[in-house]
C-alpha cells in the first residue's frame, strides 16, 4: 500500500504538458518560481528527497517524486493558461458543470444502492475534499449573486454540497457548517458587489431551509453512520498513528522513506509491535496507511519536510486570507472568501485523512493555488476593472 502506486501519465499531466508548450510557443511561460508559495513547495520537494536513503524499495519513491514533480507542472500550466487568457471566468464556470457532473454520478450510485457514493473520485473522502474546495466557492458566489445573478453558480453550489452529504461521511458533516460559516462571516464583513446585509440574510434564508429539508430526509442515516461506526475504526487509527510516531523518533530528519509507509508498517519491521498495534500480517494481510496526511509526511520524509509542507499550506491560506481584503466589493474577493472556507475545511479534514496525498485531490489543491497566485499578481488590475462597472 502507499500514495502512489504506479508511475501516472494522466490526460491532465499530457494537457499540463501541451499548455506549457503552446505558452513556450508564445514566449509567455510563467517563471520558474513565480510566487512565494512555489518556492515553498519547490524546498519541500527537495526536502523530501533525503527520504530515499532510508527506503526499502526506492522504485516506490519514485512513485511519489513523479507524480510531486508533475504537480508542479500541472500548477506552472495552470497559471500559465491564466496569463495567456486572463479568463478566469471559464474556469471556474468548468468547475461548476464538473460539480454538477459528479453529483449526477452520486444520484446513480444512490439509486443503485451505494451506501457511500464517491462520484469520479476513487474514494468518497476524497469527494468530500474536493467539494468542500467547490462547494465553499460557489457558495460565496450564490451568497454575492443571488439565484437570479448566479444560477450556475447556484446550482453547482447545491450539487456539490448535497454530494457531500450523501456520502455520509462523518468529517464532511462536521466541517460543512464551518466552511460555509467562515465564506458568510468574510462577506458579511469585508461586503459584496451590489450587496447588503439583509440580501445576504435573504439569500441565506431559502438555503438554509432547503438544507433543513434535505438533512431531514436523510437524518435516520446519518444518525445510523455515527451509531454503527465500529470502535475498531477510532482504535486502528490510534494505532496507526503511534506506529508513525515511532518511525518519526526514529527518523527525524529524513523518515523512513516517501512512499515506503506501506513496508515499513509490516514485519520484518517493528514499528506496528513498539506501538502496540499487534497483526498477524503476511503477504495477503497487510497494514493499512495513517489516517492523517501530517504524520504521514513525518513518518516518511521527516520532521522539516512536513514543517515545510505546512508552511506551503498555509501560506496560501493567508493569501487568500488577504486577497480578502484587497479586492472587497468585487467578485474576485467572493472566489477567494470561499477558497478560504474551502482550504480551512480541507486542512482540518487532514487531520483525519491522508486524501491530500492522492493524485486528483492534489491537482486540484495546486489549480486553486495557482488561481491565487494569478489573483494576487493581478490583483489592483483586476480589482480596479471590476470596481470601475459598479
Amino acid at each position: 500500500r502507499g500514495s502512489s502506486r504506479g508511475m501516472e501519465v494522466s490526460v491532465i499531466y499530457l494537457f499540463a504538458a501541451a499548455l506549457l508548450l503552446v505558452a513556450a510557443l508564445r514566449r509567455s511561460l510563467p517563471r520558474f518560481v513565480p510566487s512565494v508559495g512555489a518556492g515553498i513547495y519547490l524546498l519541500y520537494f527537495l526536502l523530501c528527497l533525503p527520504s530515499w536513503g532510508a527506503a526499502e524499495d526506492t522504485l516506490f519513491c519514485w512513485m511519489e517524486t513523479w507524480k510531486m514533480a508533475l504537480m508542479y507542472v500541472t500548477y506552472l500550466a495552470v497559471l500559465a493558461y491564466l496569463e495567456m487568457s486572463d479568463d478566469l471566468k471559464s474556469v471556474l464556470r468548468a468547475f461548476a458543470f464538473f460539480a454538477v457532473w459528479n453529483f449526477l454520478l452520486v444520484v446513480k450510485a444512490h439509486v443503485s444502492g451505494v451506501y457511500q457514493p464517491h462520484g469520479v473520485f476513487p474514494h468518497q473522502n476524497s469527494m468530500v475534499m474536493a467539494m468542500h474546495l467547490l462547494g465553499s466557492v460557489f457558495f460565496a458566489f450564490y451568497m454575492a449573486k443571488g439565484w437570479r445573478g448566479g444560477k450556475i453558480e447556484t446550482l453547482a453550489f447545491v450539487a456539490a454540497a448535497a454530494a457531500a452529504v450523501r456520502s455520509y461521511s462523518r468529517g464532511a458533516l462536521a466541517l460543512m457548517p464551518l466552511s460555509y460559516a467562515i465564506v458568510g462571516f468574510l462577506l458579511w464583513w469585508k461586503g459584496t458587489p451590489r450587496g447588503s446585509t439583509l440580501r445576504l440574510v435573504n439569500r441565506f434564508l431559502p438555503i438554509a431551509l432547503a438544507g433543513a429539508v434535505g438533512l431531514a430526509a436523510m437524518l435516520p442515516r446519518i444518525i445510523e453512520r455515527f451509531k454503527t461506526a465500529p470502535e475498531s475504526s477510532k482504535t486502528t487509527r490510534v494505532e496507526l498513528a503511534n506506529c508513525a510516531w515511532e518511525m518519526i523518533k526514529d527518523e527525524p530528519w529524513r523518515g523512513v522513506g516517501i512512499n515506503n509507509w506501506g513496508i515499513k508498517i509490516n514485519p520484518p519491521y517493528e514499528y506496528a509491535e513498539r506501538a502496540g498495534r499487534f497483526r498477524n500480517n503476511s503477504a495477503e494481510t497487510s497494514d493499512g496507511i495513517v489516517e492523517t496526511v501530517y504524520l504521514l509526511v513525518g513518518a516518511e520524509c521527516g520532521v522539516p519536510a512536513l514543517v515545510c509542507m505546512l508552511l506551503w499550506f498555509f501560506s496560501y491560506l493567508i493569501l487568500a486570507l488577504r486577497l480578502v481584503w484587497r479586492l472587497a466589493g468585487t467578485w474576485y474577493a467572493c472566489l477567494a472568501a470561499g477558497l478560504v472556507g474551502g482550504l480551512t475545511a480541507s486542512y482540518l479534514q487532514s487531520c483525519l485523512e491522508w486524501v491530500l496525498r492522492q493524485q486528483i485531490n492534489l491537482i486540484f489543491l495546486v489549480f486553486f493555488f495557482a488561481i491565487l497566485d494569478y489573483l494576487n499578481a493581478h490583483s489592483a488590475r483586476l480589482a480596479a476593472a471590476e470596481r470601475s462597472r459598479f
